[in-house]
């Protein structure tokens, strides 16, 4: 049997990095694509071959594909972990930011599984593995635009798997929890440019902070045991739909699911207030 071949977005730091080092050691041949490509040159190391990858640019994605179908003929694995936060509150965020988190977190999503389904389909067999968040199950304010693209990565992700089953693909998600990344750091940054000194300063101070727990903290998880539950997504027989990970993660979707909106609304506030001092 040959080896299998995954394709990593988003590699250049975080859950995409350590997902391509865990694919790598599963014995998988593996791709990293980012737009900093310097950031991925220790994977280098591991025998991972690394890629510029934009997708929001569609020469990016079509030449980054077409590059691995050319060397190795086939891409069993996709992992779409590309994205970032946009946060702001819905009034303030311009609408052009609105569309780019749309554009990253989403259409480059779906354009990267169109571009690696007719290869998968002919081969009767691949894993689509889109990286999500239990911000695709709950919410947060002034994170409108970010949960929004969550949200439809969730409902594009079943219906994905609906209809590329007969063809033996499997689709799973990956829902992490606060991960600890620069991706906390950075989303709470922004959040403060645009919202920090407006009327909705106050609810900007303590969403960012919240934020900034989720990098270095005891409240966030290792990007590395995220990684690992891409690989089990990626080597399981018969994966699961869903992968929710690290602290916390099951406990928020699981009072997500039983309590009415206007409780949870007020469990959220109550745990957020110990970051406001």
């Amino acid at each position: 049997m040959p080896q299998r071949v995954a394709f990593v977005t988003g590699a250049s730091t975080g859950i995409g990095f350590e997902a391509a080092i865990k694919l790598s050691k599963a014995g998988m041949v593996v791709y990293a694509g980012a737009r900093r490509v310097e950031k991925m040159e220790p994977l280098k190391a591991h025998g991972i071959k690394v890629l510029p990858l934009d997708v929001t640019v569609e020469a990016s994605m079509k030449a980054a594909v077409d590059l691995v179908l050319a060397e190795q003929g086939r891409i069993d694995v996709l992992v779409n972990n590309a994205g970032y936060g946009s946060y702001g509150s819905l009034e303030e965020v311009p609408l052009d930011e609105g569309r780019r988190q749309f554009e990253v977190n989403v259409f480059g999503l779906a354009r990267m599984s169109q571009l690696v389904i007719p290869a998968m389909r002919a081969a009767g067999s691949g894993r689509i593995i889109n990286v999500s968040s239990i911000g695709g199950k709950m919410y947060e304010p002034l994170g409108a635009w970010y949960h929004a693209t969550k949200f439809a990565v969730e409902g594009l992700s079943d219906s994905l798997r609906l209809e590329l089953k007969p063809y033996g693909i499997d689709v799973a998600i990956i829902e992490p929890a606060g991960t600890d990344t620069e991706w906390g750091t950075i989303a709470g940054e922004s959040l403060l440019t645009v919202s920090g000194q407006g009327p909705y300063r106050e609810q900007a101070g303590v969403v960012a902070a919240a934020l900034a727990s989720t990098s270095g903290t005891a409240l966030s998880t290792h990007p590395r045991i995220v990684a690992g539950a891409i690989a089990h997504a990626a080597s399981a027989r018969r994966p699961r739909t869903r992968y929710p990970v690290g602290r916390g993660a099951w406990t928020i979707l699981a009072l997500r699911r039983v309590l009415p909106d206007r409780a949870f609304d007020m469990v959220f506030w109550n745990a957020y207030k110990r970051f406001a001092a």
